[in-house]
């Protein structure tokens, strides 16, 4: 694990008035320490939940060997002596639940459906559509070579074995994991606790719903894109509404929400203006790594642990000040925050999927910053093997925040980019799943 020393010089290394994207993400995985805390919850409320520790199967799924569809059961011996066609008595029947209890010999075979056990001495199921049945149906008669061995039957835990790890510690439950957990027996499950996160807005000029708007004010907005974002990270949240522009009040709020959460996320006053006070109080309660991003949108955002320690031990909260515009808002958490607070709440993240595809009009683009433009992707006519394009979403403005409403993708313009020409690939980050 690296060491506050090392940390402090990994942040050294880099220009503070302009880090880079992948440097700022670096440094603040470092901070990310994960909650110990651990409880016990039913299946039902563990959808989202992080998984505290490995799921090892206690038993083979399927538990026994089953038909994979409808047909008849027998043994591979009895196709030996028969070409090209061969004729079996059907000697019983067996349906999901309801086993035949003998065991089937020679040229005999076994009506079965799907999810029957198959019966001993069987090793294969021909297919019910595949068969011609006499009269009576007490045999039918299929070709020598309709059937491999093994074929249509399901082998006693071919989906999991007994003691192999179902689910690892760190994955977030799932739809698909609930059913998973249930199709082995378990009915409740390890979880971290919920990470708690606190989060305000600052600026004189912000009103709440409900208050009517004087002359220069504005509806905050950010508190609730902070609040949707974080719903969606199924943590625990702590809103403080809207602060003053005012040290005194700014400190206060800071102070209260470190006392109850893990991390702390505010929106405005990390600039350089003179009521841009978020900054000056973060360095008062601790290490601030960095202030500035070599990033568009979202350049002003602090990064501090509290009281220079270590978030997760039992220290003050992490704190990152977000800039004030709503679309910066919004690009500096996906960017920046969201895998942090992953990896706080013990989970293990994968990878934003980002895929290439066509810019269908010129970008302008400056090189030393990485961009997150809002854009439109579509594919082409040519269905699923069609290639990706991409139109950005008009004014790039962060302060326009339609734009997002609008879009469907972030295009990603990386640091040492330049103009992008129109038919160029671009790399794009689809919003779906992550927004």
């Amino acid at each position: 694990m690296t060491t506050h020393n090392e940390f402090s010089r990994c942040v050294a290394q880099y220009d503070p008035h302009a880090l880079p994207v992948p440097a700022a993400q670096a440094i603040t995985r470092e901070w990310a320490m994960p909650v110990t805390a651990v409880e016990r919850v039913a299946l039902r409320d563990a959808l989202d939940r992080v998984l505290a520790a490995d799921i090892v199967s206690p038993i083979d799924v399927p538990s026994h060997d089953n038909s994979a569809m409808d047909g008849y059961a027998f043994n591979g011996a009895a196709l030996a002596a028969a070409a090209p066609a061969v004729e079996l008595t059907v000697v019983g029947k067996a349906l999901a639940g309801h086993p035949f209890p003998g065991r089937v010999e020679g040229a005999q075979c076994v009506r079965v459906m799907t999810g029957a056990c198959i019966p001993q001495g069987c090793d294969r199921v021909v297919p019910q559509e595949l068969v011609e049945r006499s009269a009576d149906s007490a045999s039918i008669r299929f070709a020598a070579d309709a059937v491999r061995a093994g074929a249509n039957r399901r082998l006693a835990g071919e989906d999991l074995a007994r003691g192999h790890t179902a689910l690892r510690a760190g994955r977030v439950i799932r739809a698909s994991d609930l059913g998973l957990l249930a199709s082995l027996g378990i009915g409740e499950i390890s979880v971290r606790r919920r990470l708690r996160v606190a989060f305000f807005s600052t600026g004189d000029e912000l009103r709440s719903l409900g208050e009517p708007l004087d002359a220069g004010s504005v509806y905050d907005s950010n508190r609730y894109t902070l609040f949707a974002m974080l719903r969606r990270l199924n943590v625990d949240t702590l809103d403080l509404g809207v602060i003053r522009d005012e040290p005194a009040a700014l400190a206060a709020a800071l102070r209260s929400a470190a006392a109850s959460a893990d991390v702390v996320l505010t929106s405005g006053g990390v600039s350089v203006g003179e009521a841009d006070f978020t900054r000056q109080m973060l360095q008062t309660f601790g290490d601030v790594a960095f202030w500035s991003l070599a990033m568009r949108p979202g350049h002003p955002l602090a990064s501090a642990s509290g009281s220079g320690g270590r978030p997760g031990l039992g220290l003050p909260a992490l704190f990152f000040g977000l800039p004030g515009s709503p679309v910066a808002v919004m690009v500096t958490f996906y960017q920046i925050v969201r895998e942090v607070l992953l990896l706080m709440s013990g989970a293990t993240p994968q990878p934003l999927p980002v895929i290439q595809a066509a810019s269908q009009c010129p970008i302008r683009k400056r090189p030393g910053r990485t961009e997150f433009q809002r854009g439109i992707a579509t594919q082409n006519a040519n269905g699923a093997n069609g290639q990706w394009q991409v139109t950005p979403t008009g004014s790039q403005s962060s302060g326009v925040l339609s734009s997002m409403s609008e879009a469907n993708c972030f295009i990603v313009l990386g640091h040492d980019e330049d103009d992008i020409a129109e038919g160029e690939r671009v790399s794009i980050m689809l919003f779906h799943g992550l927004i």
